[in-house]
């Protein structure tokens, strides 16, 4: 499932040369290569096998396939992906993806790369244009609903032809009965197009927008003005149909007029490959940055702003505009969100989630911004709309300053990986807010001498004496008896039991000799320190159901003195949370001594130790709290 640990803070934009390995032997291309021709073998892919797991995870096939041998960026890193050139025919065909030709097996190939990527063949099933064009390029993707594209959209159009953007488009179905259907004209309803030109005719002294688009399919065909063997192309002379490659040839690639392209197709996707292909003229070097982080159940999975109770709890990002663009009194930035791996999880139920984010003026506190900021203000910019894309983009201009951008899911307690890429013309500086680590306790107080005992501390010390016996030490057994038998009495709390595993915890934190018990003196600061904690607990109980909701730890754990980083506050939660996300008393007490012991272990080790110097204090508690 997701969620793997990644050090907090943006990453610099990767480029092919940086491909990740994903072979699980651990090889590249290359060294699998070497290996295959050292054994004189053909190479056979344990981790993607020629069998029916690899095409289908929840159905069997329909007829017994063949696997012949003809005679890969995702998520914003490069991926050197691994295969064998082992294909699924039947009777001799490939049964998938095929090339006109059959013998060419290239695109039968790629196919299956992009397959094992995401799992299965089945996963490819209700395939997007767009997350392949990103896939294979790196890109960044945009979309135009023709209702409401701009009006130099042909001008749009022709510069991303020009630099080598890719671009595809098609006509929305209101049902599944209509995906596929054909139209009057030629056109099938769902189908993925490609736009392939751009270009200008002389028709009877004016001059005609032409946009040439294709069919996958490689055949059926637009059939009104301008298609392949319409009348119009006879007022076109040969050395201008030649410069336009027209042909009437049912090869799946026609022509049509701009302003019928506009009325019969309802969306453009455009994959740039570098942002800069539908501004202006002049090329520029955008400078771009990549945070990749988790929305998990319980304590970063807010949901959007209608959700006010947990939509602070979401990862929160830092965007420094600092320099204006050339002659504007603005900066212009793109911001690309794309949830991870939901066809490599469909097997699992996984559907594609519904997306967004919003971006708020920061104020000048350096910390996550908690609720009561959102109670009060509102947005500067946000995605168009919150949709289940695997991908959600926008282009935004903002004065320069200082901005926290907050990616989310829109309804809350739903789980992702998640990549969110900026773009910005001028530099611009990212920081994760989420990824610092902040321990400040306060000094323990000093036990109270036994003349000055409160009665409260005096009632204690009869109880303890009782408990523990001549030597005036409890071993944890006995603490347990002694902690429960106080707080039975207070009526402010509704608490279970506390464990034995806590009070052995609290020994841990508060021996100071070392004998695995406590002294009376020592059990006094303890008290001290479990009232204030209780307090604590009582603040965020607002039912005063004797539980806390797991969205409200952030700012407890703060207030006691711990800024934790999200990655250790989903550790806290899968450890100590309910189905319901709710925190116990108990839990809540585990938490806060197992905190404090492996800050104040951290503490005294880096001060004596310098092997412990490397070690950051979000490494060791991520490490004290798996123990």
């Amino acid at each position: 499932m997701p969620y793997l640990y990644r050090a907090p803070g943006p990453q610099a934009h990767p480029v092919p040369k940086d491909a990740r390995t994903t072979h699980s032997s651990g090889q590249s291309f290359e060294q699998l290569r070497q290996e295959c021709l050292q054994r004189g073998t053909l190479f056979e892919d344990a981790d993607f096998p020629a069998s029916n797991s690899s095409l289908f995870y929840s159905e069997r096939p329909q007829v017994p396939f063949v696997w012949k041998r003809p005679g890969f960026w995702q998520h914003s890193e490069w991926l050197d992906v691994v295969i064998d050139d082992r294909l699924p025919t039947f009777r001799d065909r490939l049964v998938f993806l095929h090339s006109a030709d059959h013998n060419e097996f290239w695109s039968a190939l790629l196919e299956k790369a992009y397959a094992k990527l995401n799992g299965s063949y089945e996963a490819l099933k209700g395939g997007s244009a767009i997350e392949a064009m990103e896939d294979f390029t790196g890109g960044v993707a945009e979309t135009f609903q023709m209702k409401e594209a701009p009006e130099n959209f042909y001008e749009i159009l022709e510069k991303a032809l020009k630099r080598g953007s890719l671009l595809g488009c098609f006509i929305d179905t209101r049902s599944a009965a209509e995906s596929e259907a054909r139209t009057p004209f030629g056109l099938i309803k769902g189908h993925a197009y490609s736009v392939t030109g751009i270009d200008q005719v002389n028709f009877r002294g004016q001059r005609i927008e032409l946009i040439r688009v294709r069919n996958p399919w490689g055949q059926v065909e637009w059939n009104g003005s301008w298609s392949d063997s319409s009348p119009e192309w006879r007022s076109v002379g040969p050395a201008e149909q030649k410069r336009l490659c027209h042909t009437a040839l049912d090869d799946g690639e026609f022509w049509m007029a701009f302003k019928d392209f506009k009325a019969h197709f309802d969306k453009v996707e455009i994959c740039n490959l570098t942002p800069d292909a539908l501004e202006e003229d002049a090329v520029h070097k955008w400078e771009v940055t990549v945070h990749q982080g988790s929305w998990v159940r319980g304590s970063t999975a807010g949901g959007c702003r209608n959700f006010l109770d947990t939509f602070w709890t979401n990862p929160q990002i830092k965007l420094s505009l600092t320099e204006k663009d050339e002659g504007q009194e603005e900066c212009s930035f793109l911001v690309a969100l794309m949830q991870k791996d939901r066809r490599k999880l469909k097997r699992f139920g996984a559907n594609v989630l519904t997306i967004g984010y919003a971006i708020y003026e920061c104020p000048d506190k350096d910390e996550h911004l908690n609720k009561d900021f959102f109670r009060y203000h509102a947005s500067r910019a946000r995605s168009k709309t919150f949709i289940n894309l695997r991908e959600v983009s926008d282009r935004f201009k903002l004065p320069p300053g200082e901005y926290i951008l907050i990616p989310s899911t829109f309804e809350p307690h739903q789980e992702a990986d998640f990549c969110l890429r900026i773009f910005s013309e001028k530099k611009a500086i990212t920081r994760d807010m989420d990824g610092n680590v902040d321990i400040d306790l306060p000094e323990p107080p000093k036990p109270t001498p036994p003349d000055q005992e409160t009665e409260e501390e005096l009632r204690f010390r009869a109880l303890f004496e009782q408990v523990a016996g001549e030597d005036m030490e409890v071993t944890a057994e006995e603490l347990e008896y002694v902690l429960n038998a106080v707080l039975r009495k207070k009526k402010d709390i509704k608490f279970k039991k506390l464990s034995l595993i806590s009070c052995k915890n609290i020994i841990s934190l508060m021996d100071t000799s070392g004998n695995g018990k406590l002294e009376f003196d020592e059990f006094k600061v303890f008290w001290d320190k479990l009232k204030q904690w209780i307090n604590l607990f009582l603040r965020f109980d607002a039912d005063k159901s004797g539980t806390m909701s797991t969205y409200e730890l952030r700012t407890a754990l703060k207030a006691a003195g711990f800024q934790l980083s999200s990655h250790l506050l989903q550790l806290i939660v899968l450890r100590y949370a309910d189905e319901e996300l709710q925190m116990d008393f108990d839990d809540f007490l585990n938490c806060l001594v197992r905190l404090e012991n492996a800050s104040r272990v951290f503490q005294a080790l880096s001060t004596k130790n310098k092997e412990f110097i490397h070690l950051t204090i979000n490494e060791f508690i991520h490490l004290a709290m798996n123990i």
